[in-house]
């Protein structure tokens, strides 16, 4: 059963769309980005973060209660923001104040220049375990003396449903000392010794990865992109998982070049770990990286699906329409359509779309490709987040769209 939420009086988009705020499916909730906007789809307290912050908790916790979950249900946060390190902690004091050191979710947080509207700070998504779903053994939340500290009320893992979920890995220490600061190829082999020690400590491997999802300093074009790519990529075999990589200007924390966080399948009978049945999908003629890669489009882990970042490339990877948003965005739904049949789901099983585009603060560059995206949905569709970037992974290219699909 797939059930969707719009809470009474919960803000509003400027246009029409086909998209909900929350759905609940297959022993999970996922919200969609929550924005401090009105019924008008005005922004309500322009550039004050401690207040966007305050309210936009208060709308993922509304969601939440109205799919009968709640804040203590949460096992990830991911959130968006403008601003510095100490904007970064302020979010995070925020986040731990409401949820108690009961509840430990995970968290990543990604620093932006803009965001959609002028004036937004924050947005906000989370991933809670439905609770018909929780018992004591799930979920379980993991903590490591030896990866970067963190607040007392976030893991560095959490296992739901048989689905490992990591928060933010990067070069960080012990000791919250960043290494090999401006290095964006020392930091990527420490970052994926991280990522293994943690996988190890939550007793899953990163040979049942089913998704990564990593930032990079980059300037959009292939150069800054393929050498760490071809570092991250030696920890995966093939068939790998499926990948979306973002090129940011900048992160929190000055000299930290690039940052990741994971999804792996687990699988055990008794205390003995078993090898998780995955299926992989590569269609024919799907588009390529330019450099060989062992991740895969998308894969299915019962009925949980999850798709790279679909773009709108051959199998040579050349950009298509290059700079043309509307064309391109056609483009990655028709591939995500494609890769969702490959693996015996519809569009109508999508429970969470996240698109990264080229743009800013602005309502028009949003709803170029938002519209469009809208209309691939049937009413009431996914919960979704949209997130502006300076730029791609490749010259002339715009837009990527990820999405997490659930069969029934």
């Amino acid at each position: 059963m797939k059930t969707h939420s719009w809470p009474e009086n919960h803000w509003r988009w400027p246009i029409e769309l086909s998209h909900y705020h929350g759905v609940r499916r297959g022993g999970f909730v996922f919200t969609g980005g929550q924005a401090d906007l009105d019924k008008k789809g005005e922004v309500v307290n322009p550039c004050e973060l401690t207040a966007q912050t305050k309210n936009v908790i208060d709308h993922v916790e509304t969601i939440l209660k109205d799919l009968e979950s709640s804040l203590a249900d949460v096992i990830k946060f991911v959130v968006y923001f403008t601003g510095g390190q100490d904007d970064e902690r302020l979010i995070l004091d925020l986040l731990a104040a409401r949820i108690g050191a009961q509840t430990q979710p995970v968290v990543s947080t990604i620093c932006l220049p803009e965001l959609c509207y002028p004036g937004m700070r924050i947005e906000l998504e989370a991933v809670a375990i439905d609770p018909e779903y929780k018992s004591d053994q799930n979920p379980q939340f993991f903590k490591s003396t030896e990866l970067h500290p963190l607040p007392n009320s976030f893991s560095h893992a959490v296992r739901c449903n048989n689905i490992v979920f990591t928060g933010d890995i990067s070069a960080i220490d012990s000791t919250d000392t960043l290494i090999a600061p401006d290095d964006v190829i020392e930091q990527t082999r420490v970052m994926m010794q991280q990522m293994e020690h943690l996988l190890l400590i939550a007793n899953v491997s990163s040979k049942n990865a089913l998704k990564i999802n990593v930032f990079y300093l980059g300037d959009g074009t292939a150069q800054s992109w393929t050498e760490p790519a071809v570092i991250r990529a030696s920890h995966f075999p093939e068939p790998g998982p499926a990948a979306t990589g973002i090129a940011v200007t900048r992160f929190a924390r000055a000299g930290l070049m690039t940052k990741m966080a994971v999804c792996v399948a687990a699988e055990h009978v008794g205390d003995v770990a078993q090898s998780p049945k995955v299926q992989y999908s590569w269609p024919d003629g799907h588009w390529d990286w330019t450099s060989h890669l062992p991740y895969k489009h998308g894969n299915a882990f019962g009925p949980v699906i999850h798709l790279g970042g679909q773009v709108a490339l051959n199998s040579k990877a050349e950009v298509l329409h290059p700079n043309e948003i509307v064309e391109q965005t056609k483009i990655a739904l028709t591939n995500i359509k494609t890769i969702l049949t490959d693996l015996g789901a519809t569009v109508d099983d999508v429970v969470k779309v996240t698109t990264f585009y080229q743009g800013g603060a602005s309502a028009d560059d949003l709803h170029k490709n938002l519209m469009i995206r809208s209309n691939a949905f049937t009413k009431p569709g996914p919960a979704t987040s949209g997130i502006p970037i300076p730029h791609l992974v490749y010259e002339n290219m715009v837009i990527e769209i990820e999405v997490i699909a659930i069969k029934s």
